[in-house]
């Protein structure tokens, strides 16, 4: 009989690791490292890292290139080696607020820590929306492609 491998984050854990006010720093390398392995595989709509070192400096990358970020998480769900987590970003950039809404895919090792993590979210519409003339183009392509 083979032990099925339990994530060591809980619901609350990872509703803890998926939650930044605004005005409060992001977590610092230490806090990655607790809980990522080093080989991680991360991607989302804009990037794709490999390595612990290479998620820490897009994390860090993300959180210099705007005024403020926050992070808030929704539903958890845990099976198994695999957990989603749906969340809410915002980012504050030259004083424009862009949110996103969004899903995270994490996938635990053998050795309890996440292997590889997936963002999913809408870049496009959120960003280019509330831009002047852009925001119109974008309206209009998703009514004619997407909607």
């Amino acid at each position: 009989m083979t032990a099925t491998l339990q994530p060591p984050l809980s619901e609350a854990s990872l509703k803890a690791l998926f939650t930044k006010p605004y005005g409060v720093p992001g977590p610092t390398a230490q806090q990655w490292r607790a809980v990522y392995d080093e080989d991680v595989h991360f991607q989302d709509p804009t990037q794709e890292r490999r390595g612990l070192n290479a998620y820490i400096v897009a994390q860090e990358g993300l959180m210099q290139r705007c005024d403020d970020v926050f992070l808030e998480p929704g539903a958890v769900a845990l099976s198994g080696d695999t957990a989603f987590v749906e969340w809410t970003m915002g980012l504050k950039i030259k004083g424009i607020e862009f949110v996103y809404p969004g899903a995270t895919r994490l996938r635990f090792g053998s050795g309890g820590k996440i292997v590889e993590h997936r963002d999913y979210f809408d870049f496009v519409g959120p960003t280019f929306a509330p831009v002047p003339v852009v925001g119109g183009f974008v309206r209009w392509l998703y009514g004619r492609f997407v909607a």
